[in-house]
């Protein structure tokens, strides 16, 4: 019996978007104009009706062209996003699925009541629309009032662009101000798929000789080279090491990059190792971040293994302090969760009550039962695998009571948009650091102590 965990399912993801949304990801129309900054990413979105608790509202703005919005089959059906405050809207991005709007209308409303429509077709095409228009107000709609094809309407993304805006009421992003990502305007171009550049973000702890990435063979310091000119390829890891090419000190993000696509990762799924994020941007102005939030990027590496310690209950305290000061490892890789460890039975009482059979171990790694059972084995890290199915992958209702994964919330916690990889199948209902998107130009990794 293999302890292995399954591949990621980040990997997988790109091979299960439809011929239609690769179509639509990479032969997108092109702005007519300049665009504004894109204000809706992470921001708190609505809908009329979901077609199931797979297909949530959340997945239009979470940066993940493999995740979607899809509404129940019949008209009318809208889906807002509210974008936190007051901004104006020069541009709008919506990137359908095959079922997609005939008629619909965007609208905007500075009180969430009243509704001033900003552009409307009874003709639409489907794919990748780009809409230039202009309006302001602190929320945005698309309202759809005839469908194109029998099933609902259904976006890949729904991307509104413009100034202002500001934080969601509970909190904000997480995201770093522009400052903290440097001079992009100088990034060299690609000569292969994207040219990606390596940043010291340990606040003077090292300088920049003594920060390292390692990929395909080669491994530079970014003080002799920070950038990598990024061919395509299958799989790969890019390492990051701090004060020498061999620390202990070291992290990786994860992708896979087509000719003309990246898709990656920054990654919790084995364990923190070093502060992450990555911002990805590409010619037709999509620019996400994902990664640590910018808090926990400023405080220094003890306090991080502190708040860990700190935040969760008492049977994962233990993760900070195994392999202390180098790396958390996630909660299946410790003895403690594995059979005969302390914690051995952790999930085993909450798994059985909704007909599981499998071990901690297995459940926190989704492994062996749980690799063919994506949608269970989330619900059983998140907690919610009692509840109905229509509210399993709902994220309100995550990690509100134990037995849970607390080592994948603390990351979600401090992670830009609240989005991590906790654990192999957390991209179920969209909640992982996946970012995925076509003709990309530039990735920065942001490394931190």
């Amino acid at each position: 019996m293999s302890t292995t965990a399954p591949p990621r399912r980040w990997l997988r993801a790109p091979l299960l978007l439809t011929a239609v949304a690769l179509a639509a990801t990479f032969l997108g129309a092109v702005p007519a104009n300049a665009a504004g900054t894109l204000i809706s990413q992470g921001k708190t979105a609505t809908a009329s009706s979901t077609e199931n608790a797979s297909f949530g509202a959340a997945n239009a703005v979470d940066g993940n062209t493999g995740t979607r919005w899809s509404s129940a089959f019949s008209d009318p059906q809208w889906i807002e996003i509210d974008l936190g405050g007051a901004a104006t809207i020069d541009q709008i991005v919506l990137n359908w699925e095959a079922a997609y709007a005939k008629a619909f209308q965007i609208q905007v409303s500075g009180d969430n009541s009243s509704w001033t429509t900003i552009y409307s077709t009874t003709a639409g095409t489907g794919g990748v629309q780009t809409l230039n228009v202009t309006g302001s107000g602190r929320y945005v709609r698309m309202y759809g009032t005839q469908r194109a094809t029998p099933y609902g309407y259904s976006l890949w993304e729904f991307q509104v662009y413009g100034a202002g805006g500001g934080s969601n009421p509970g909190g904000g992003t997480g995201a770093p101000p522009d400052s903290f990502w440097g001079d992009t305007g100088s990034i060299p171009p690609a000569q292969n798929v994207l040219m990606v550049k390596v940043l010291n973000r340990t606040n003077g702890k090292y300088p920049d000789s003594q920060v390292y990435w390692s990929f395909n063979g080669q491994t530079h310091s970014i003080a002799e080279q920070p950038y990598v000119d990024m061919p395509a390829n299958s799989a790969g890891r890019m390492y990051f090491y701090l004060g020498a090419p061999n620390s202990q000190y070291y992290d990786f993000i994860e992708f896979t990059v087509g000719p003309s696509v990246f898709n990656g990762n920054t990654t919790r799924v084995d364990a923190f190792g070093l502060k992450l994020a990555m911002r990805l941007h590409a010619h037709d102005g999509y620019d996400v971040q994902v990664g640590e939030d910018y808090q926990t990027f400023q405080e220094d590496r003890s306090a991080t293994f502190q708040k860990f310690i700190d935040e969760v209950p008492a049977e994962f305290k233990q993760l900070a302090q195994v392999q202390s000061p180098y790396r958390i490892p996630a909660p299946g890789s410790v003895a403690a969760f594995q059979p005969g460890g302390q914690y051995a039975n952790y999930f085993t009482s909450y798994a059985q009550s909704v007909g599981v059979n499998e071990t901690t171990q297995f459940i926190f790694g989704c492994a062996n039962s749980m690799a063919s059972n994506p949608n269970m084995c989330a619900a059983l890290n998140r907690h919610t695998a009692q509840l109905p199915s229509s509210q399993q992958q709902d994220p309100t209702q995550f990690y509100k009571a134990a037995p849970a994964n607390y080592y994948a919330k603390f990351w979600h916690d401090h992670g830009i948009n609240k989005l991590a990889y906790g654990f192999p199948y957390d991209d179920v209902a969209g909640q992982s650091s996946f970012v995925s998107h076509g003709n990309p130009q530039w990735l920065e990794v942001a490394v931190g102590w």
